[in-house]
């Protein structure tokens, strides 16, 4: 009996050894790449209960017809509006599919979609209103988008239901005028975004499939703490002559505190990317701006031309993480876009934790697309410093896809505790200043 009493004793202080080791870990702080503390914000990563939010208003019972082939944006809308007057509420898409144009949420609205119920929107551009809004890194009048929310503090969209563009019209056409002239610009082509969020504070975005964009998916601009959990984002990149042109799973234009976590990605250009402006001057432009506090964790990513990208129409890009995600049919994971007519500034990125496999694994290269430089006697000087690799375990063509130029500089760069295969054979830390390489593995080789 007292050997038993005894047993049990040590069991009971093992238990509470491991629960304090983990108990300590979980309560040290973490940190962004720039050493300055991690809020608590970032580790919550429940959802919405969508009953907290008020009272739901099924559209089928305020005038929204069960009919999939029947334009209904007004009497959609005017559900949304009849929320807004209400003091807020759910607007709720049931089971089944319902053909729209541009809506717009307001205050205190916020939109849930069942499982098995689709806002399809329509495939005609004039359905898409023209105002001032935000596109390519600049400020201009363009077309709404599908879903369009501006101004809201805590707006959500939820539940298992779909978001579709229905986009291949637009693909199609965008592809013939690329076809006849090579140099025809994304907004030239007039396609509408699917999401439109602006101005908004406390956004969350959780599980929903965001589907077959007709250009960006998910677009937003001067946001502060927003979160995406767990949503499926699609475009397809085949067939050539129907794959989504421009199809961005996750552009964020001038936001803070961003957290994409457990989300499945696959679209037909970059996944997560940060914007703030372009042009010689977009630095003295107020309507521009930095991106920071950005977390992409636990995804996985399917077909997507950069995993995190960074660019091109971007300025200051600070404390910015991609970890704990597996990737598969990347293009790029890391993707540096050094735009030569854009003073920009890409400091404290890490990148960890990361499996699968891609064509380049880091990308830092002169993006000349569509650029028009000016003279500007004061130009700053671009640059990258303070990017870091660490635990990397993955199959690449090309794992160090890195150019020079006398357009920007790179410095401090640090590649830890890597085992890649390497294709291209390219990895030269002597290009960069002040690179720190430390239980590097390529090919089987340390470096």
């Amino acid at each position: 009996m007292r050997n038993l009493t005894q047993i049990l004793l040590i069991a009971a202080l093992l238990v509470w050894c491991v629960a304090s080791a983990d108990a300590k870990r979980k309560s040290k702080p973490q940190l962004w790449p720039d050493g300055t503390e991690i809020s608590a914000w970032f580790n919550d990563t429940s959802r919405v209960d969508v009953a907290t939010l008020g009272r739901q208003y099924v559209i089928t019972d305020y005038g929204v017809k069960m009919d999939s082939t029947l334009l209904q944006t007004e009497a959609i809308q005017s559900v949304i509006d009849r929320v807004a007057a209400d003091g807020g509420g759910v607007v709720v898409i049931p089971r089944g599919t319902f053909l729209t144009g541009a809506l717009f949420f307001r205050q205190g609205t916020h939109l849930h979609l069942v499982e098995g119920g689709m806002l399809k929107g329509i495939d005609a551009i004039k359905y898409y209103p023209v105002l001032k809004t935000r596109m390519e890194g600049q400020t201009l009048n363009y077309f709404a988008a599908l879903v369009n929310a501006d101004g809201i503090k805590g707006f959500t969209i939820t539940g298992h239901g779909t978001i579709n563009g229905n986009g291949l019209r637009f693909w199609e056409e965008f592809w013939i005028r690329r076809k006849y002239n090579r140099q025809c610009t994304n907004l030239e082509a007039l396609r509408p975004r699917l999401v439109y969020i602006s101005n908004c504070t406390d956004v969350q975005v959780q599980d929903v499939h965001l589907i077959n964009s007709a250009f960006w998916t998910n677009h937003l601009y001067r946001c502060e703490r927003v979160k995406y959990i767990g949503c499926t984002i699609f475009a397809p990149h085949t067939p050539e002559d129907a794959k989504a042109p421009s199809s961005d799973a996750i552009d964020l234009d001038v936001c803070k505190d961003v957290l994409v976590h457990g989300c499945n990605i696959s679209v037909n250009d970059d996944a997560v990317v940060l914007k703030g402006g372009k042009g010689t001057f977009a630095d003295k432009d107020p309507d521009n701006g930095p991106c920071s506090n950005i977390i992409v964790q636990k995804c996985n990513y399917g077909f997507v031309h950069g995993c995190m990208t960074l660019g091109s129409e971007s300025l200051h890009d600070r404390n910015v993480i991609l970890r704990d995600c597996y990737v598969s049919q990347a293009t790029r994971v890391l993707w540096l876009k050094m735009r030569p007519d854009t003073p920009q500034h890409y400091e404290y990125v890490t990148v960890e934790n990361m499996t699968g496999n891609c064509g380049s694994f880091i990308v830092v290269r002169p993006w000349t697309q569509f650029f028009k430089p000016e003279q500007r006697d004061d130009m700053p000087l671009s640059q990258c410093n303070n990017i870091t690799a660490r635990n990397i375990r993955m199959d690449c063509k090309n794992f160090f896809d890195v150019g020079l130029s006398d357009k920007y500089a790179l410095k401090n760069f640090t590649f830890e505790k890597i085992d890649v295969t390497d294709a291209k054979k390219a990895f030269d830390p002597k290009l960069i200043t002040g690179t720190v390489v430390k239980d590097v593995v390529i090919n089987g080789v340390a470096q």
